[in-house]
């Protein structure tokens, strides 16, 4: 059976991963028990629709969802504070949102996250509802230096060991204690070797470990009122195909280890450095893509482009420091027959003839401000094109002024395949005629077949 898989094509990984979510499974690992016959051909249908969108092909009609951020809480009245420690207030907030709207996707209740896990672990990253930030609005990242430009070095050499002993202490105050740990690899013999379990013996570092454990704890129970949202939304014909995410190698760095200041002065004053590192850490963002989509049976693997827009770097700095290593983490993923989703933030008018250069019908781009219909024309041949009703449109905009919009995305984007209907870009806010409009539209209108 091993010998069979390593002689499979990346497109018939790609098919057999999809071929498994066409035969949903629950827990126990019997075959899904859908509520009703409907449900079942609406799963079924969802799944070939999108499938098929992201080869390239014609499906029956455009497929269309919503990718909100924290408007499911505004919707049923309840705030994101609530959402996020009272998991099933979360997880009937987004099924209301879902069975209202009837997207094709969902794309599961985990946006809020778990806030009593961010607390245990005294998260200093983020700020949070209730935590810096009003009940009602979403998190927001606490940008700083978290690595200092001398520990390249070790983060290129040792990875692992800077994440635990220097990245994570830094940022959750509850893991100070993995400062004070040795590196592993010098447990060899048995000369010696005790003297490298002594730290576990001091109070900071069993401190740490007790937090690990009551925050496991906690994430375990987040993680399973997750998983049984997304079963009973399968169960109700609304697959979840996001298997999880990764990041271009750019952003690691630049989003939360040395901050936007730090890593646009280190592409002037160590750019060599920057590029090792960031080659360095390319095989890691490829196996936690492929790791989470082995964990959770779901393709799809989500990647937020932060750093890429137009204007944010120019082209030439884009081709040398951001695409180089975002296409080799693409690209792998392919090869493990993941489907890479990355999320093209802000707009990537220019940047379309660099981003061409990857696989064809292996790949679904999120797109927000990027004239679709040139993307049509240049990529459209090469990668789904996801989006991109404008969020302000949504909240602001009427019904009939969506219904042109996804009109004239529909007659030009749309024609021949190759593309999902969506908002461009995650929103708190909308109007609910809005949303049921963009969704009810484009399964009226947008048939292929």
């Amino acid at each position: 059976m091993e010998n069979d898989k390593k002689k499979m094509t990346p497109a018939d990984k790609q098919e057999a991963n999809f071929l498994k979510l066409l035969s949903p499974k629950d827990p126990q690992g019997n075959d899904l028990a859908f509520q009703s016959p409907q449900a079942k051909a609406d799963y079924m249908a969802s799944i070939t629709r999108i499938k098929e969108a992201i080869q390239l092909k014609e499906p029956d009609r455009v497929p269309v969802t919503l990718f909100p951020s924290m408007f499911p809480m505004a919707y049923s009245g309840i705030t994101v504070e609530d959402a996020m420690y009272d998991y099933g207030k979360c997880a009937g907030a987004y099924k209301k949102y879902v069975i209202d709207f009837k997207p094709d996707i969902q794309w599961g209740a985990s946006g809020p996250g778990p806030g009593k896990f961010f607390e245990i672990l005294d998260y200093k990253l983020y700020s949070w509802p209730g935590h810096g930030v009003a009940p009602e609005h979403s998190y927001q990242c606490n940008e700083g230096e978290y690595m200092k430009p001398e520990e390249y070095d070790l983060l290129i050499t040792d990875p692992s060991l800077f994440f635990r002993n220097f990245y994570l202490p830094r940022v959750f105050g509850s893991l100070g204690g993995f400062a004070m740990l040795p590196p592993f690899t010098g447990i060899l013999e048995m000369y010696g070797v005790a003297f490298s379990f002594v730290p576990f013996g001091l109070p900071p570092v069993q401190e740490t470990y007790k937090a690990l454990f009551e925050a496991g704890a906690e994430a375990l129970k987040w993680a399973m009122a997750m998983g049984g949202f997304d079963g009973e939304m399968a169960t109700l014909g609304f697959p979840n195909i996001l298997g999880g995410f990764t990041k271009a190698p750019f952003d690691t760095i630049g989003d939360t280890l040395r901050g936007t200041k730090g890593i646009m002065l280190d592409m002037y004053r160590r750019p060599d450095v920057l590029i090792k590192a960031m080659e360095a850490i390319t095989p890691i963002m490829i196996n936690m893509g492929v790791a989470s989509a082995a964990q959770t049976g779901n393709p799809l693997i989500f990647i937020p482009l932060h750093k890429g827009a137009d204007g944010f770097l120019s082209d030439e700095q884009f081709k040398k420091f951001y695409w180089p290593t975002l296409q080799k983490v693409i690209e792998g993923l392919i090869d493990a027959g993941c489907v890479p989703f990355p999320a093209a933030e802000g707009g990537y008018n220019s940047r379309l003839h660099v981003i061409k250069d990857i696989p064809k019908g292996k790949t679904l781009w999120m797109f927000d401000q990027t004239d679709l219909i040139k993307a049509k024309k240049i990529v459209g041949d090469t990668l789904c094109i996801f989006g991109n009703v404008p969020s302000g449109m949504l909240e602001l905009g009427t019904p009939d002024e969506i219904k042109e919009y996804a009109r004239k995305l529909i007659d030009t984007v749309g024609k021949d395949g190759g593309f999902v209907m969506a908002n461009g870009a995650f929103f708190d806010q909308a109007k609910p005629e809005n949303l049921k409009m963009l969704i009810n539209f484009t399964k009226e209108y947008g048939v292929y077949k």
